[in-house]
């Protein structure tokens, strides 16, 4: 009875992270990871967890995105070549990380995103597609390279700032960006990722069926919502979710830092 628990709590948990993020574009390792960690796995064996589950959002939104064929598979192809370099970097260095760091860092950089958003009132209601030359590709390559990176070091949440990115600089309308980010970012970036940091740590297998399960019904839903209800809700969705929670990783990030600074004082 208590290992069936033990499996609901877990496929629930994953639905609700993962229906979220497919809406809002990004996330669910902001809800996910921390919850692993509550649950008493350490920060390596969580990490490692949440990456493998993670590839089941891109295929739960794919599922659900590829009925709508409105994807550009050549702009796919790009974001895969400026990105994954990125995220193999990132993931082979981020258990070299302090954690306090990593966590306030996403803090900062997650509520960043929501609050830019919140203040720009039109921004990814209208696609106007733009830096499509040369120049603008560069750019806009240099920039998925580095959220890429960030992808990997910074454990979760970082669809949401390729989200914030493909709206910002090349134009995209929320709905069609989060289409673009729950593909590739949630199936081969994190897949990469995963990848990467399960060589390095081994996760908690007998957890992920649940896992894998929630987030993939998890995702076609959340994604059917957004394509149904459409830019304003996707936009709102991204917000709220990238406020609350980057408020919640600084206070997290900040007891940490804390604890460590503490301990360093009581041993010297």
């Amino acid at each position: 009875m208590e290992l069936l628990l033990e499996q609901l709590s877990l496929l629930l948990l994953s639905l609700i992270a993962n229906g979220l993020s497919a809406m809002a574009g990004g996330g669910a390792g902001l809800l996910q990871l921390p919850v692993l960690l509550f649950l008493g796995l350490n920060f390596s064996m969580a990490l490692a967890t949440h990456k493998i589950a993670s590839i089941a959002l891109g295929v739960g939104a794919t599922l659900r995105h590829m009925k709508e064929g409105r994807l550009d598979w050549r702009f796919c192809s790009y974001i895969l070549c400026c990105g994954l370099p990125g995220v193999v970097l990132g993931a082979d260095l981020v258990l070299q990380i302090p954690e306090g760091w990593t966590v306030l860092s996403l803090g900062l950089l997650t509520s960043g995103l929501g609050l830019y958003s919140l203040r720009k009132k039109s921004l990814g209601m209208e696609l106007e597609t733009r830096h499509r030359d040369l120049p603008g590709m560069v750019i806009g390559g240099i920039g998925l390279f580095l959220i890429g990176t960030l992808n990997g070091s910074l454990t979760s949440g970082t669809g949401l700032f390729v989200t914030l990115w493909l709206v910002r600089w090349f134009g995209l309308d929320y709905k069609t960006a989060v289409a673009y980010v729950l593909i590739l970012v949630g199936l081969f970036w994190n897949g990469a990722g995963a990848i990467t940091v399960a060589l390095q740590q081994a996760p908690r297998w007998d957890w992920l069926p649940a896992l894998l399960l929630g987030a993939v019904a998890g995702a076609y839903l959340g994604a059917h919502v957004a394509i149904s209800r459409g830019n304003r809700l996707v936009k709102r969705a991204f917000e709220t979710l990238t406020i609350l929670v980057g408020c919640k990783l600084i206070y997290d990030g900040w007891l940490l830092l804390t604890a460590i600074n503490t301990a360093i004082g009581l041993a010297e």
